[in-house]
């Protein structure tokens, strides 16, 4: 995301600074809304949606906008892809890129977490564990980790695992797996794929996926999403 120097700013005033925000492709001339302790950016019209305020609650004002952009600015410097939004949560030290459609929900032990409109299994979410870990090498040889998370972690008892493949990235010195797996139930299957990293004292999984007969139609968008996740230095 490029944030330009110089903003023009449309708000609701207040004072407190957001510590989880949302932002969409950014213009020069930025019309901002903020819906709790998010903030909605666009370069149209845009309108708070009410769903956020179930468990975030903040307004800012125009000078806590301006220096939250910029720092997002140094934080979130990747581009935003095309009907994306970006998801910054500077406080656990992560972001990442959701379809710009789906909409936040509750899933239990995660910190946040989107999902399609109409299929539920059709989502993402992230969790964090605390860990005395500083790197995701730290946790042995990459093969072994994959194995260990997909078939011990990710899968339920009744489910059985495969592991299609497995990448690693080094972005700004951070490293990064991401996973592609599949889950088989008896009476469901799904396909995701899940980037797992550790730093700020945090072991993080992003998860985003969808049930198989909608993976070889929507695999190279939820691969934007899982190729989004980015830690944060906090």
């Amino acid at each position: 995301m490029v944030i330009s120097s110089s903003l023009s700013l449309s708000c609701w005033v207040s004072t407190a600074i957001p510590d989880k925000f949302h932002c969409t492709e950014l213009p020069r001339a930025i019309t901002a809304h903020f819906s709790c302790k998010y903030i909605t950016c666009s370069g149209e019209s845009a309108c708070i949606d009410e769903s956020h305020c179930k468990r975030r609650s903040l307004l800012l004002g125009v000078g806590a906008l301006t220096t939250s952009l910029l720092h997002a600015n140094s934080i979130f410097a990747q581009e935003i892809p095309e009907k994306f939004r970006a998801f910054i949560d500077k406080v656990d030290g992560y972001s990442y890129s959701y379809p710009n459609d789906w909409r936040d929900f509750e899933f239990r032990a995660h910190d946040s977490a989107f999902k399609d409109r109409y299929m539920q299994l059709h989502n993402v979410r992230v969790r964090f564990i605390p860990t005395n870990k500083t790197d995701i090498h730290d946790l042995g040889p990459m093969e072994q980790v994959v194995t260990d998370l997909v078939r011990h972690k990710l899968a339920a008892p009744n489910q059985y695992a495969t592991i299609f493949g497995v990448e690693e990235k080094n972005i700004d010195g951070k490293n990064y797996y991401t996973i592609e797996f599949g889950l088989e139930s008896p009476n469901f299957a799904t396909t995701s794929f899940a980037t797992i990293a550790i730093g700020n004292g945090r072991y993080y999984t992003l998860i985003v996926g969808a049930n198989e007969r909608r993976w070889k139609r929507y695999r190279n968008q939820l691969k934007v999403v899982a190729d989004s996740f980015r830690m944060l230095d906090i």
